[in-house]
């Protein structure tokens, strides 16, 4: 690898990755209904920012995309959710058992949310911002290979930490199922030879293209009501006591339903992604809707839950307003090509 001509610009993307990861997944989300998150700031930015910095680089080393980003933000739940906070297996933590379907001694409603909330929020979310953000790294490591294994290493402290601050609180003496550990590491490793060796050399398919993507707004949009409901069917809003459907109906049908949303999205997005015109502008917008639906979740109970959902969306607005801003700066001031 050639030395870097601007090592400045490489770490400040690096911080801005575990910053944005932080932010996007929890100080956005659950800070909302759990301001005391805050307090865990410097854990979560080793767990979230380590963890996803990693992801990313080790995703750019091997040469893969969107889709290797996917499997291993599958890995990097299994890791916090199952190994670190052992939530996915755990009948009493965050009450998440009494969420929707639990069988086979895992919280699947719990799970299945998860999984959306981190591969979205935790690392696309994060990396397409970042992106944006420092348009001539793209596709290019932030590190170096000390750089790197610092970061493995912290992503793993990161891990260990969450085992013994939040599950070592939350729900003292629990240890997950053997069984399901040795799976969790077990898949683990699988993602993450899928993601770094097979995956690069595939041609993914894709959706045919849209003959055009809709307005920004539309994307936004779609992106902002498809957040809400995907997690209304999965986890109460505002990590309040009920969740918004009674026993009526059976959680394996909700769990469908939430996949079939996520799976619309995604499915949307790609088409949308594919078809001539789309822009940076249109990823501003995705990401807004995205982050504003999250937000906007966790804003039902207490009045404080709304006063800080609501800062917390002007806030959101206003910084993705100014970064389409330099955006819109940054492609006029490159040069055409005739």
């Amino acid at each position: 690898m050639t030395r870097d001509e601007n090592p400045r610009g490489r770490l400040r993307a690096a911080w801005t990755l575990a910053l944005l990861t932080t932010l996007c997944a929890e100080l956005t989300f659950t800070a909302v209904a759990v301001p005391f998150a805050w307090v865990l700031l410097p854990l979560l930015l080793v767990m979230y920012g380590a963890g996803v910095l990693l992801v990313r680089e080790a995703v750019v080393r091997a040469g893969g995309g969107w889709p290797s980003l996917v499997l291993l933000g599958l890995a990097y739940q299994l890791a916090e959710d199952g190994l670190g906070l052992q939530a996915l297996t755990s009948p009493d933590i965050y009450g998440a058992a009494d969420w929707g379907w639990r069988a086979l001694g895992a919280n699947w409603s719990y799970w299945a949310s998860q999984v959306g909330v981190h591969v979205v929020f935790s690392v696309l979310v994060p990396v397409l911002l970042t992106d944006l953000l420092f348009p001539d790294r793209r596709g290019r490591p932030y590190l170096r290979t000390g750089g790197l294994v610092g970061v493995g290493l912290l992503a793993v402290l990161g891990v260990v930490g969450m085992r013994v601050v939040i599950s070592g609180t939350e729900d003292p003496g629990y240890l997950a199922p053997w069984g399901w550990t040795v799976g969790f590491v077990l898949a683990i490793a699988a993602l993450a030879v899928l993601a770094l060796r097979f995956l690069p050399r595939l041609a993914v398919p894709v959706p045919r293209p849209a003959a055009a993507p809709p307005r920004p707004a539309v994307v936004a949009g779609v992106a902002g009501v498809g957040t809400v409901a995907f997690l209304g069917l999965l986890i109460p809003p505002g990590l309040g006591p009920e969740t918004l459907f009674d026993d009526g109906v059976p959680p394996a049908v909700l769990l469908t339903a939430a996949a079939l949303v996520g799976v619309g999205i995604a499915g949307a997005t790609l088409r949308w992604s594919a078809a001539p015109g789309w822009s940076d502008r249109h990823r501003i917008w995705l990401a807004g809707g995205l982050l504003v639906g999250h937000t906007a979740f966790m804003m039902p109970g207490p009045p404080a839950n709304t006063a800080i959902g609501a800062a917390t969306i002007a806030l959101e607005v206003l910084l993705l307003t100014l970064l389409a801003r330099k955006s819109r700066s940054t492609q006029s001031l490159r040069p055409k090509t005739t």
